[in-house]
């Protein structure tokens, strides 16, 4: 176990640290292409499963949207501020343009779009939402979503309670009459792939994911047990610890639902390292960890069957290897050639000066908890 200054009484041992800060990321943009001239067959294929549509139809919707996206640059820029936004109909075969200025219809109609004459501008709904988007947090974190609905004219706020929608609104101090409010059983999440040695956060803690599983239907991946315990929350995935054993063991498990469970470790510069198995290696054998903080680093397995005493209490049965890690490495991947070996537990030393580091054996985890090792 990796911890912020964790130190094995009467021994050089360190801990392993769960608790890295957290701290933020800068995104790139997604790089911009222009839409080829003849839809993709990929594109079309899956229009036709997805949407229940034939392929003719496929390629004459794509064909429509792509005019109507054309005029609704056009007529968003000739309307000015009078323009409140724009839809498609169901098989996007009629476009509707709304405006504020009765007069501007007649634009509309020579683009070839119907026109709808409105009360709000699209800049005064957007204004709406700013608000929203500004209200208090507690207020904020009792709605699902919010969103700008142009086919109303109105603004819509959703959240399990019709109570806890109506909250935000009055928090944010918007107009009444502009917001719609309703209750909704959505609970977004984000959709992460889980592969092992990323990161993975319990509020501004870090850890490293092991290896992804499934229990039954439910994705989730094993990570070792001292980063949580059962009903601690985790982050980018997000989940909750179902299963965790510390000390004694250093085991947990994590459900992670609406994320994808991956039969991947990554290794070396980032490339994925594919999880076929998870034969026991003997001693002697080359093994490799893959963790959060310090990445992809080798060595070779030195004893099965060991016992360590952290600060916390004695962890049994764990593996001692030749491998370097650092705290933010704990609960990451030891994987020997394509078999998953174990999770990142504890140990001494560092990646600079050289270390030896204990992995809790994967085989123990899947079978405790009723696991399925997610592999290619």
């Amino acid at each position: 176990m990796w911890s912020k200054r964790c130190a094995l009484a009467g021994a050089t041992i360190l801990a392993a640290c769960l608790a890295t800060p957290l701290s933020p990321a800068l995104a790139e943009p997604a790089p911009q292409s222009a839409s080829p001239a003849a839809p993709p067959s990929v594109i079309v294929d899956a229009l036709e499963r997805d949407l229940g549509i034939s392929e003719a139809e496929a390629i004459t919707r794509l064909a429509n949207e792509e005019r109507a996206a054309a005029v609704q640059s056009n007529l968003s820029s000739s309307l000015g501020d009078s323009f409140a936004g724009a839809w498609l109909n169901a098989d996007a075969s009629k476009l509707t343009v709304a405006t504020t200025d009765p007069a501007a219809t007649k634009t509309i109609e020579a683009q070839g779009a119907q026109p709808a004459v409105v009360g709000r501008t699209l800049a005064q709904l957007d204004a709406v939402m700013q608000q929203l988007d500004q209200a208090p947090k507690k207020a904020r974190s009792g709605a699902s979503l919010w969103y700008v609905d142009v086919t109303t004219n109105s603004v819509a706020v959703q959240a399990p309670t019709v109570e806890a929608a109506q909250a935000l609104v009055e928090a944010a101090g918007v107009d009444k009459n502009v917001v719609s409010v309703s209750a909704t059983a959505e609970q977004p999440t984000t959709y992460i792939n889980i592969i092992g040695g990323a990161p993975y956060y319990i509020g501004s803690s870090r850890c490293s994911v092991g290896f992804a599983i499934t229990r039954g239907s439910t994705p989730g991946f094993v990570t070792a047990g001292h980063c949580g315990r059962a009903g601690s929350r985790t982050t980018n995935p997000t989940g909750t610890f179902q299963g965790s054993s510390f000390p004694g063991n250093d085991y947990a498990w994590v459900a992670a639902p609406n994320n994808t469970a991956t039969p991947y470790v990554r290794g070396s510069g980032g490339a994925n390292v594919t999880v076929r198995g998870s034969t026991q290696a003997p001693v002697g054998s080359s093994i490799c960890r893959s963790g959060s903080t310090t990445g992809w680093h080798c060595g070779t397995i030195q004893q099965h069957n060991t016992s360590v005493r952290y600060s916390q209490g004695t962890v049994s049965g764990v593996t001692r290897t030749s491998v370097c890690a650092e705290p933010g490495d704990s609960g990451g991947s030891f994987i020997s050639g394509s078999q998953a070996q174990g999770v990142t537990s504890g140990g001494s030393g560092n990646c600079s000066s050289g270390g030896t580091t204990y992995y809790q054996p994967v085989n123990e985890i899947l079978s405790v908890y009723g696991l399925t090792l997610r592999t290619g």
